[in-house]
């Protein structure tokens, strides 16, 4: 007789009963009721990714329970996520309504030309002003403080207010840069890359993977032109990003280590990437290579520093308002929650959510998040709540999909005390900033 696979139930009952835990007793450590764990031992109830890696974590499984959580779950894409966005001969046209609002919309290039050239009544700038503006002194100094001011500005709002400015900007660069002389060509469109790359992280803010990952194809050819090949490394940390984002713990992971794999890569640049593969390896409920990964991005990230190598050009890849230790122990909270230390990651987020400025919202709402999600993980309804309402101020202004991924998490982990009143004066708000109803 053929024996049947383990499943997550049956090995979790396996796991509790061998390491001499009745179900009361590990109801108590994970916060979960006796009764529906149970029937998630028999199968009759599936889990949550958040409470798999809590029993994978209390019950020191080394990522097992997490891998039979996710066999059964078929890879989104069976491609890699770059392949996705990269469709041949598509531009994206954006539509500026007179309320403020704006959309991307793609279609193929001759589409596009074709409805132009026969429905469009505009203005035609043309590109004699871009050749006179190209080789005066002050021009790119003017789109590098543009674009600084531009990311503080994604700081406190959202995608929305950030993308249009952005994606015309990259637009103008890149036209400048045609018109250029060689020695002022490079330079215009390694910033036309950089405007180009920020546009993809806000389309993904604004919960478009696809336009992101086109977006970013787009700032990698733009580097490559001016020969810079670091954009084409750091595109791989913005992917593993998205497939983080999609609980792909093993995408995560490779991508990432492919960011790593060239030594001649800076230090900065290997840095983040260690941290996102640390990232995929607390999905993946593996403490031990998540904190080589975090060791291993804590040197790189202060050789950086060391050697100042991430402001040759003035505009340093990756987060401009958190860096060095604070970003480092940040990342390392959030892995914690994944690796279902949720206590731990609460304190850790606590301390470096204090030194983060009021002034970096998108920061403070992601991370916020991510500590308001842990405490409730850790059963501290009450202080969850709390900070929460908090965190929520932020996270409507900045109006991020990726950070409503979080608190979606959260409002799923609170939904077992939707009777308590810090829980249903928090629903409402958080309904509000989801755009849908959790109850």
């Amino acid at each position: 007789m053929t024996e049947q696979p383990a499943t997550f139930g049956t090995e979790l009952r396996r796991r509790r009963m061998a390491a001499g835990l009745s179900l009361a007793v590990f109801a108590r450590q994970v916060h979960y009721s006796k009764g529906y764990l149970g029937k998630i031992e028999t199968g009759d109830k599936s889990p949550g990714a958040d409470l798999a890696r809590r029993c994978d974590a209390v019950l020191g499984a080394g990522g097992q329970l997490v891998a039979l959580f996710v066999r059964d779950q078929s890879r989104e894409q069976a491609q890699s996520p770059m392949a996705e966005a990269k469709q041949d001969g598509e531009v994206w046209v954006m539509s500026m309504e007179p309320d403020g609002t704006s959309r991307l919309i793609p279609m193929r290039r001759r589409d596009a030309f074709a409805v132009g050239a026969s429905s469009l009544l505009g203005v035609s700038l043309g590109t004699q002003s871009m050749s006179a503006a190209a080789p005066q002194d002050g021009t790119i100094a003017a789109f590098r403080s543009l674009f600084e001011q531009t990311r503080q500005l994604g700081q406190i709002a959202g995608p929305g207010v950030v993308l249009p400015t952005v994606i015309a900007q990259t637009h103008t660069l890149r036209g400048m840069a045609g018109t250029a002389s060689p020695a002022a060509r490079g330079e215009l469109l390694r910033l036309a890359a950089r405007y180009a790359e920020y546009a993809g992280w806000m389309t993904q803010e604004a919960g478009d993977d696809r336009g992101s990952l086109w977006w970013t194809r787009a700032a990698v050819d733009l580097a490559t032109a001016a020969g810079d090949t670091q954009l084409a490394t750091f595109a791989l940390i913005r992917q593993a990003l998205i497939t983080l984002y999609r609980d792909d713990a093993a995408g995560t992971i490779d991508l990432a280590q492919q960011a790593q794999a060239d030594p001649r890569t800076p230090p900065r640049i290997r840095g983040l990437a260690a941290l996102r593969e640390a990232q995929g390896h607390a999905l993946a409920c593996d403490p031990d290579q998540c904190q080589r990964a975090l060791d291993r991005a804590e040197e790189l990230l202060a050789r950086a520093r060391e050697d100042a190598d991430d402001t040759a050009d003035g505009l340093k890849l990756g987060s401009a308002s958190v860096s060095g230790p604070g970003l480092h122990a940040m990342v390392a909270g959030w892995c914690l929650h994944d690796l279902g230390r949720c206590e731990q990651a609460g304190e850790l987020l606590d301390q470096q959510l204090a030194l983060v400025p009021e002034t970096a919202r998108r920061v403070r709402a992601r991370f916020g998040a991510r500590r308001a999600l842990a405490y409730a993980t850790a059963g501290e309804v009450d202080h969850a709540c709390a900070l929460a309402h908090q965190t929520l101020s932020s996270a409507e202004a900045v109006d991020s999909a990726t950070i409503r991924v979080d608190l979606r998490r959260l409002a799923r982990a609170l939904v077992r005390w939707h009777t308590h009143q810090p829980v249903r004066e928090l629903y409402p708000r958080l309904n509000e900033t989801l755009r849908t109803s959790i109850t």
